[in-house]
């Protein structure tokens, strides 16, 4: 009991934040963005609700300058602003817009906000675990150890998901009759842009490196090709 009580309280630690977290996040994209209202790209996304079989995909733009995309937790997907501009100044088409649009929406339909409440948990209770059991074994750098597992076991993680969100991103596309090449493109463009910003070790960083993305994604468009 006396190993079992931390290990417990991290775990109810962990949804406490992860609930505050969601509420903060649901509150700062509702004061910093907007529905997207640009026509052109409505048109290009409407190809990928007929895809789903839908009316309309309502996308939002979030006011910040990085150059991303993101599914929040209640499952609204939004492009940043700082993506529209460089789509505004030509550097990316609509089509490499929908690709993103796609991705975030496959983090939505595969319930990956959900997975990473219990991916978060989990880790957080692993933590506590070796850090209570390092640290008698090794004084001072147990906890420090321990926090470097939890975080490359959460990273992991989290690239099983980006790779899953490339897949689901991948069939929409060649569904919506827009195919791979958009989406292989941005990633080649947003791999650019990450170098000049230097970047995480690979063990560590929440998305797996952009050539292997890519390489994925090739070997998901030959297969397919093969079965037609």
């Amino acid at each position: 009991m006396t190993l079992l009580a931390p290990i417990l309280f991290a775990i109810a630690a962990a949804l406490v934040m992860h609930r505050i977290g969601v509420w903060r996040t649901a509150s700062h994209l509702d004061a910093n963005s907007t529905r997207l209202a640009d026509r052109r790209i409505a048109f290009t996304l409407s190809r990928l609700a007929s895809a789903l079989d839908l009316p309309v995909i309502d996308v939002h733009v979030y006011e910040i300058e990085p150059v991303n995309g993101l599914a929040a937790p209640d499952g609204r997907v939004f492009l940043t602003r700082g993506l529209l501009r460089r789509h505004a100044r030509g550097e990316i088409s609509a089509e490499e817009l929908a690709s993103v649009v796609a991705h975030e929406l496959g983090h939505v339909a595969l319930g990956h906000s959900k997975r990473r409440m219990i991916d978060f948990t989990g880790a957080s209770a692993i933590r506590t675990a070796l850090a209570m059991t390092l640290g008698r074994v090794i004084p001072g750098f147990g906890i420090v150890i321990a926090n470097t597992l939890g975080q490359a076991l959460t990273a992991r993680l989290s690239r099983q998901d980006e790779y899953e969100a490339d897949e689901y991103a991948a069939a929409l596309m060649v569904k919506a009759g827009l195919g791979t090449v958009p989406q292989i493109s941005l990633l080649a463009k947003l791999d650019r842009m990450a170098e000049q910003g230097g970047r995480a070790p690979v063990w560590l960083a929440s998305h797996p490196p952009g050539p292997d993305r890519i390489a994925a994604i090739q070997a998901l468009d030959a297969k397919w090709r093969r079965a037609r």
